[in-house]
């Protein structure tokens, strides 16, 4: 199995094209690039819940969120950051997405959201805002910023 990294760089390599402002349409790009039930989305998903097994993904805490870096953005072959969290029933921390964010969310259960949602994809624009939470479940989010673009509010 390819480990977690290299299976996200296709991703992030896409996401550097992506224009954010347009969230609809980004998130249509990222699921005909990468379906949710395709091999590509489906190998992910095993390595980061592995990943989160042996202590290397999510592996710190704060007030009920396990939270880790994947890649800084020097780390990243376009300049994103590239973070995991695991999330139930928290909020986490107020920031604005100064140049987007890209989320690809695994729910545990049907029944778990994010932001009001359990599709795979969502793309924030930028300057958008929020304190993230999951509700009615748990959930793994991986997550890209461009260029690592977040303020902490």
């Amino acid at each position: 199995m390819a480990d977690l990294k290299s299976l996200l760089d296709p991703i992030s390599q896409l996401v550097a094209t992506l224009e954010l402002s347009d969230p609809d349409g980004a998130e249509r790009a990222l699921s005909e690039s990468f379906p949710e039930d395709g091999d590509v989305v489906r190998d992910i998903e095993t390595a980061a819940r592995a990943g989160i097994e042996e202590g290397t993904i999510c592996h710190k805490e704060s007030g009920g969120i396990r939270f880790s870096r994947i890649a800084k953005p020097g780390d990243d072959p376009v300049g994103c950051s590239i973070d995991a969290v695991y999330m139930s029933d928290s909020p986490g921390p107020f920031h604005v997405h100064l140049k987007g964010e890209v989320c690809l969310c695994f729910p545990d259960t049907d029944s778990a959201r994010f932001e009001g949602r359990s599709a795979t994809w969502m793309v924030l624009p930028p300057m958008s805002r929020h304190a993230p939470q999951v509700e009615g479940g748990s959930m793994l989010i991986l997550y890209w910023w461009p260029e690592g673009a977040v303020a902490w509010e």
